[in-house]
């Protein structure tokens, strides 16, 4: 049996969206799951598109992403001729012939002969000379009908009569790329055509090329669901969050979009859909794929992406979100980050966040200067409504004025302790670490105080209570 040889064949946009990285991803299952090959090609019929920047926009993606790829990129501008060579051949057999018609001519012959829209073969028998702004249609049969047995949405048959006679090279000479992807497709030995649905109508023409030309028995073809948003619309990169670049510079990890991409459509039998992705692998197959829409949930994307970092070792953890805790935009001096305390603090972190980038907002307070604003909803709660906030915040300075802060277990004890006491004091219960926090990192919430504490320092935090201390007053 033949190896499986599929193609993953997208046109230069200048980025690459969800609903293509899906394809690519499925593509490269099926070929690692099946032992087969995996084969960029790159459809720039358009050659003002085909540039490096372009390029890179498939490729770095896919990179990032890790689907390597066995063969390409292959560029389809570098085989015209053969495109060309194919068209010639089909207009010489007659299976193909010259239309000069304007679309606007080709409306008005259908008013006038009270068909509906679109092209209805006038130029078939005209016996037009090709030239300048003529294009190349390929006669279509008049009956019969073309079947496709698709691996996922099953038998699809479309009559014959429903197919115009399509344009297969345009007016400036170029062909389309429904006659590249059949010249290509058999001359690489393409065996699967894995790709989304909105090609689904391009297929019966293309195999109605495929045999016009001789080429034996087509691809399997595998159309894959519609990805859809969450008012169960068409995904549009007009509309919605559909770059894959956008969601790398927002700190989502590509092995978690890998896993949440798997998932738009395809399911493991045993339901656990958070895996690695050898296991993915493993249990891959284009029979388990739904035909029904995909609903791209970027909440679900979310918590993929959070258990991923929740995994990481610390160490991987800093190393990862380190672009955006040293960047230029974040909440502090970048001079100020210091590793030893984000890797100290990382675990804390890792259980908070979803993306890399959100990061930096917990421990910014330990890269600042000093906390010169204060959430004000958090102040009133911690400082306005608390029960004595200006004994809670003295009885701290007052028990921690001697200590090295070395020992966390022992801050800890002394903070809580001080809230014990009051609370016996006073008959009422008194909380002494939120006074402390809003005092130290100017909000209501954030990691463990303790830890982070100790690499703050002594100094630092007495001057932070006697700020918020002041600020009471």
């Amino acid at each position: 049996m033949t190896s499986p040889r599929v193609r993953f064949a997208p046109a230069p946009t200048g980025f690459l969206h969800v609903g293509s990285a899906r394809s690519a991803l499925f593509n490269w299952l099926y070929a690692r799951h099946t032992g087969g090959t995996f084969v960029l090609r790159v459809e720039d019929t358009d050659e003002a598109k085909t540039t490096q920047e372009f390029i890179d926009a498939i490729t770095e993606p896919l990179e990032w992403l890790g689907l390597d790829w066995d063969e390409g990129p292959l560029f389809q501008s570098e085989r015209r001729q053969l495109h060309v060579d194919a068209v010639n051949r089909l207009v010489t057999e007659g299976k193909a012939y010259f239309c000069d018609l304007s679309r606007d001519e080709i409306d008005a012959k259908a008013e006038e002969a009270g068909l509906p829209a679109g092209y209805h073969g006038w130029s078939r028998d005209r016996d037009v000379a090709d030239g300048p702004g003529v294009v190349v249609r390929f006669r279509a049969p008049d009956d019969g009908s073309t079947v496709i047995d698709d691996a996922i949405r099953g038998r699809v048959e479309v009559a014959h009569d429903t197919i115009e006679d399509f344009v297969i090279r345009r007016g400036d000479g170029s062909p389309v790329f429904l006659i590249a992807n059949a010249v290509d497709d058999h001359d690489m030995g393409i065996t699967h055509v894995i790709r989304g649905e909105d090609l689904l109508n391009t297929a019966p023409k293309v195999v109605l090329l495929w045999e016009a030309l001789g080429f034996g028995d087509p691809p399997i073809y595998a159309h894959l669901p519609l990805l859809v948003n969450e008012q169960r619309k068409k995904l549009s990169k007009r509309r919605d969050d559909v770059a894959l670049a956008n969601y790398v510079s927002r700190g989502y990890l590509p092995e978690a979009m890998r896993n949440a991409l798997a998932l738009l459509g395809w399911g493991p039998t045993d339901e656990v859909e958070i895996r690695p992705i050898e296991e993915i692998i493993e249990q891959f197959s284009l029979e388990a794929v739904n035909k029904a829409p995909a609903f791209f949930d970027p909440k679900k994307l979310d918590h993929i992406n959070a258990e991923y970092i929740k995994a990481m070792t610390p160490m991987a953890f800093v190393e990862a979100a380190e672009p955006w805790l040293t960047a230029d935009d974040a909440p502090y001096a970048a001079a100020n980050y210091d590793r030893t305390v984000a890797l100290a603090l990382a675990e804390d972190v890792q259980q908070r966040v979803s993306t890399l980038a959100e990061a930096p907002a917990w421990l910014d307070w330990l890269f600042v200067d000093s906390v010169d604003e204060y959430d004000e909803k958090a102040w009133t709660k911690a400082i306005v409504k608390g029960k004595v906030p200006d004994r809670v915040l003295d009885d701290i300075t007052a028990a921690l004025t001697e200590d090295d802060f070395t020992d966390r277990d022992r801050l800890e004890s002394v903070v809580m302790g001080v809230g014990t006491t009051l609370s016996e004091e006073l008959d009422a219960r008194v909380m002494s670490q939120a006074p402390l926090r809003i005092a130290l990192t100017g909000k209501g919430a954030g990691i463990p105080l303790w830890e982070a504490m100790t690499h703050l320092g002594r100094d630092v935090c007495l001057e932070r209570i006697a700020a918020a201390r002041a600020r009471i007053d």
